[in-house]
């Protein structure tokens, strides 16, 4: 009986420290493309933004891309790659117009999509 309740309590221990350790990592990952994103709009907004500043994110969420795939649903990356590739060509051609809209939904996409990965009642229920 000791045997399986300490069984039992160390995979509870490991369960609640892989979550922990998924949810950080999904919003460090996270926060830094929001910060990128954010620099981004900036420059798009001020009509300064280049597509070598949009293709550098592109890049960098590409490998970002990589690891998240282990922690989080295909569907997810596949919203940010569409609105990544959209705002890069809207950039590219100048159209600042169009590229913002892309980029506030990119904003937001990074601000809430960690929240439904954190251990908490809400998202195990």
């Amino acid at each position: 009986m000791v045997k399986s309740l300490t069984a039992i309590g160390i995979a509870a221990a490991i369960l609640i420290g892989l979550s922990l350790f998924e949810w950080n990592f999904v919003r460090t990952e996270f926060a830094d493309f929001g910060e990128e994103i954010s620099s981004l709009y900036d420059k798009a907004e001020a009509e300064t933004a280049t597509v070598e500043d949009a293709r550098v994110i592109q890049t960098r969420w590409e490998d970002r891309k990589s690891r998240l795939h282990v922690w989080i649903p295909h569907n997810d990356v596949n919203k940010i790659d569409d609105f990544m590739s959209e705002a890069v060509r809207l950039i590219a051609e100048k159209n600042y117009a169009l590229a913002l809209p892309k980029l506030e939904v990119l904003l937001h996409l990074s601000s809430c999509l960690p929240d439904t990965y954190k251990p908490a009642l809400e998202n195990i229920l």
